[in-house]
């Protein structure tokens, strides 16, 4: 464990971890299951913030205002879960000091030879922020704890030739199970997203409106997710689910239907409408504008003549 800055900690390994919180030496050195209710957390460390370097998955028997939107609307109070990969900045938030389920423990050196190793980097819910956590039904809640059982069942046996295989595959189904209920997670917020969504093409607008490219260059993804309040990985994703386009996708979108609009209503050079827009270059305008529309920003001028 090494102190970076001041209230910043930086834990290389799972061993160190269990002797900052008080636990038992770990099973396995590069994987652990902690029963979250065994910790012993000082509270110097309640005050501080953690940079871990392996995978945290944690299941927490309850999830109380941790949505900075949408709050009172979910029915999902049974529990939740938080994924975490290495090198992110992790806080304690609050006053919460509930710590009633399990944390999942991983290490990429436990993965590093098999498939899971890449793949783990498609499961946009690592890069989530904590306000963007799993809710859990009563059924899903069953369902989460039956995989860490069988984890923790292998952790408990026998090392033998297997055990590593039969680990990462259970690994690999409760990231699977949790993509199945994040998934639902963005049906059943439907009405909340499309709270969002409405948001969303006011940023929009208000940032081409008020002329903000030209002080600001490009409108950007995350800019755009800042103002929303979420994180882009998860403004993508829940984008994707609704309208099957991301949100680099929007911004185009929104920026070609500025173009046209000057274009069409104004005597304004394409070199002026491209720094109007964001760009710096006009030679990067007018490539994007033909990928979107299969014509120059002259052609689609020259249409209104």
């Amino acid at each position: 464990m090494r102190k970076e800055a001041d209230n910043l900690l930086r834990i290389n390994s799972i061993s160190e971890l269990h002797r900052m919180l008080g636990l038992p030496k770990p099973l396995h050195p590069l994987i652990s299951l902690v029963d979250n209710s065994t910790m012993v957390m000082n509270e110097a460390y309640i005050k501080s913030s953690f940079v871990f370097n392996f995978y945290k998955i944690s299941f927490k028997k309850t999830l109380k205002g941790v949505f900075g939107y949408g709050q009172g609307y979910y029915d999902f109070d049974e529990g939740g879960m938080i994924f975490t990969a290495p090198n992110q900045l992790i806080s304690i938030i609050g006053d919460d000091k509930e710590y009633e389920g399990f944390s999942l423990l991983v290490h990429p050196d436990f993965i590093r030879n098999y498939p899971l190793c890449k793949n783990i980097k498609s499961y946009g819910f690592f890069s989530y922020e904590a306000n963007e956590a799993l809710h859990l039904s009563d059924k899903e809640k069953t369902t989460i704890l039956g995989v860490l059982d069988n984890i923790q069942q292998e952790l408990n046996g026998t090392i033998d030739d297997f055990s590593q295989d039969l680990m990462i595959s259970y690994i690999e189904v409760l990231l699977n199970y949790s993509n199945r209920f994040y998934k639902r997670q963005f049906i059943t917020r439907k009405a909340v997203n499309n709270d969002l969504l409405v948001k969303m093409e006011d940023v929009l607008s208000s940032y081409f409106d008020k002329e903000e490219p030209l002080d600001n260059g490009l409108l950007t993804v995350d800019y755009l997710a800042q103002h929303l309040n979420v994180s882009p990985r998860y403004l993508s994703d829940m984008l994707r689910s609704l309208t099957g386009q991301n949100a680099q996708q929007h911004i185009h979108e929104k920026l070609i239907e500025k173009a046209k609009e000057f274009l069409s209503t104004s005597h304004l050079t394409v070199a002026e409408i491209a720094y109007q827009l964001g760009f710096e270059h006009p030679q990067s305008f007018s490539k994007i504008f033909k990928k979107k529309t299969n014509v120059t920003p002259l052609e689609f001028r020259a249409s209104f003549n």
